[in-house]
């Protein structure tokens, strides 16, 4: 079993004949990915990678099936392209776009909310990775050589420092349940804690490493959610440690502005929720094997 996705997702592209979404389309379907369609306005009935092509989100539902969606449009559309797909009854979409305008997300999460809880689709990103569930599927742009299939569940706001992650554990022969990327920005789709609730409801997923960094609250809320609802093994990395207060670190959310939303604060509120904080990034694989060995003793 895992999180979000699996071998029976049947994936649409969004914007799939750019660039960059037709070579991480490529690439899916290497990985043996169930691409079945792409999106793109006024461009129905082309192909790409021998996927058929839809004007809309809607046209490729009904003649595919799809359930579930990889947004590659470009931030001035990003918006309507999410809030299309949830209106298609996509049940989980991945947003790759980097740069959406933040009125435009608050725009997106308050049509998400129009939908009763059980036909709301799930939105990670923008500005993530993606989501893999090694051997099975991946919907995203993160290389799935280094991913082995095993029960360590990521979720990280940082797309490399997820896969740094994925490269420690498969070096140390351990492998990955579901990775899920969040994204960087102050909006996202999913937070920490939506994600923690998942995993800590899959039977595959045995251990939960989190991979977090300075700016927003997510951290201190999943802190919080874990103290009281999570039974499994939590492993954390925050980074940041160095940044200087009021400075942008790469991600539009690092930014510090309130207290404890600093790395130091936010490995302080982890710790003291029982969570094992790894040092800096090159542990981050052997402090989560210390976690599973400590576990099975």
């Amino acid at each position: 079993m895992s999180i979000l996705l699996d071998r029976d997702s049947k994936v649409i592209v969004q914007g799939i004949t750019g660039k960059m979404a037709r070579f991480h389309t490529k690439d899916m379907l290497d990985y043996g990915t169930n691409v079945v369609g792409g999106v793109v306005p006024g461009k129905g009935g082309e192909t790409v990678e021998g996927v058929p092509v839809f004007n809309t989100v809607k046209e490729a539902v009904e003649a595919t099936g799809a359930n579930a969606s990889l947004v590659f449009v470009p931030p001035p559309f990003a918006a309507d392209s999410i809030m299309e797909a949830a209106d298609a009854g996509i049940k989980y979409c991945v947003c790759i776009t980097d740069g959406i305008p933040a009125q435009d997300m608050i725009r997106v999460k308050r049509y998400m909310y129009r939908y009763p809880r059980e036909k709301r689709m799930v939105l990670t990103g923008p500005n993530c990775a993606g989501t893999i569930s090694p051997g099975k599927a991946l919907l995203g742009i993160m290389p799935g050589h280094i991913y082995l299939q095993g029960n360590v569940g990521i979720i990280g706001r940082s797309g490399t420092l997820g896969y740094e992650a994925a490269a420690q554990l498969k070096e140390l022969g351990l492998g990955v349940s579901t990775s899920v990327g969040i994204g960087g920005d102050p909006i996202n789709g999913s937070s920490f804690k939506d994600i923690l609730k998942w995993f800590e409801n899959d039977p595959e997923t045995e251990v939960i490493a989190m991979i977090g960094e300075i700016g927003g609250p997510q951290e201190a809320e999943a802190a919080d959610y874990i103290k009281n609802h999570v039974t499994k093994p939590v492993v954390a990395y925050v980074a940041g440690l160095t940044a200087p207060k009021g400075r942008t670190m790469g991600h539009a959310g690092a930014i510090i502005s309130a207290f404890g939303e600093s790395a130091s604060e936010k490995v302080e509120i982890l710790s003291a929720a029982g969570v094992t904080v790894a040092e800096n990034p090159a542990v981050i694989g052997e402090t989560i094997a210390g976690v599973i060995k400590a576990k099975a003793a």
